[in-house]
């Protein structure tokens, strides 16, 4: 078992930074992948950005030039900062754990991006 548990979520207006965090305990194993995946009202959840334990990094395209996702391997952290923030990246936020077919997710956290 992995838990995940986020924090960094909160209220921000348009233009804004905000710097989500995740950090993993429990079985970890060595070669796996964490990652933001986020969630807005009415609609399915969908990958921001994902980063591998040896620092190769994925981003969806509307986020690429505004995100940056980091890890700390010592730590079992990730982190997700979020840079130039709009409306529509309003969402709930969350951390992902997977390693080959074993995957785990964080609780969420809510982010708010007003106009």
């Amino acid at each position: 078992q992995v838990q995940l548990v986020e924090s960094g979520g909160g209220l921000v207006q348009a233009g804004g930074s905000l710097r989500l965090s995740c950090t993993a305990s429990g079985s970890i194993y060595r070669l796996n992948t964490m990652g933001w995946y986020r969630q807005a009202l009415g609609e399915q959840r969908e990958l921001v950005a994902t980063i591998t334990q040896a620092g190769l990094t994925r981003y969806v395209g509307p986020v690429k030039d505004r995100f940056t996702i980091s890890r700390d391997n010592t730590r079992n952290t990730v982190n997700l900062q979020m840079d130039s923030l709009k409306p529509e990246d309003t969402a709930v936020y969350y951390c992902r754990y997977s390693s080959g077919s074993l995957s785990y997710w964080g609780q969420g956290t809510q982010v708010t991006v007003s106009s």
